[in-house]
């Protein structure tokens, strides 16, 4: 939406500026006149210009709050997920020691609500990225149809781009940069950038790994 928006005041700012180097057709021979009818549509024209400007600012300042607040909301979920990750690998010496004890079944039990809430926790970071960040096919609209044509590949959903990077950064935490390709879209890469949920790799710029948010 935001992209969308940036894109309608570009175009509006062009036709400003063709409206102010636009030569009006001749209504009258009378240079008052004239002037007074130039006056009247130049006049016009910049008020439905800084209403269209005001109304896009407004937009823009309230995507910036919503987004500001979902990085919040993300960066919780994340630490509660880097907690139960640690919760299980922490367990999981204790089953193998306990594995024929008494306490076997009860620390089982354990561990699978912790896997539940795991996949829970997932289950629902996967929904409020669906219905907040919806896979590029959906958001294209208008935009790529008018100026580009549909992509080489299939692009992946704003979850899909997350779940690379924590499983990456889960798995080797020594190396947890992946590398950037066209499934990736930048709208989405730039999001992440953006709001300090990723970062480039000081030496590679087509690599990018999750920010620790654990540390």
């Amino acid at each position: 939406q935001l992209a969308m928006l940036m894109l309608q005041w570009k175009a509006l700012t062009v036709d400003y500026q063709e409206w102010h180097e636009r030569s009006p057709e001749t209504l009258s021979t009378n240079p008052d006149v004239l002037l007074e009818l130039g006056k009247e549509e130049l006049q016009k024209v910049k008020n439905d210009l800084e209403k269209v400007l005001s109304a896009v600012c407004s937009k823009n300042k309230q995507l910036q709050e919503d987004l500001e607040r979902e990085q919040r909301w993300y960066e919780e979920q994340e630490q509660t997920l880097n907690t139960l990750n640690r919760i299980e690998d922490e367990i999981k010496p204790q089953v193998e020691q306990l594995y024929e004890t008494r306490g076997l079944e009860e620390l089982h039990n354990k561990m699978l609500k912790l896997k539940t809430y795991k996949k829970e926790l997932l289950s629902a970071l996967g929904e409020f990225l669906d219905e907040h960040f919806p896979p590029p096919r959906d958001s294209r609209g208008a935009i790529n149809k008018n100026f580009s044509p549909e992509p080489a590949v299939e692009l992946l959903a704003l979850q899909d781009i997350l779940e690379i990077l924590i499983n990456k950064l889960m798995a080797t935490p020594h190396e947890p940069y992946v590398t950037i390709n066209e499934s990736f879209w930048p709208p989405y890469i730039e999001l992440l950038l953006r709001f300090g949920m990723a970062m480039r790799h000081p030496e590679d710029p087509n690599r990018m790994r999750l920010e620790a948010f654990h540390k």
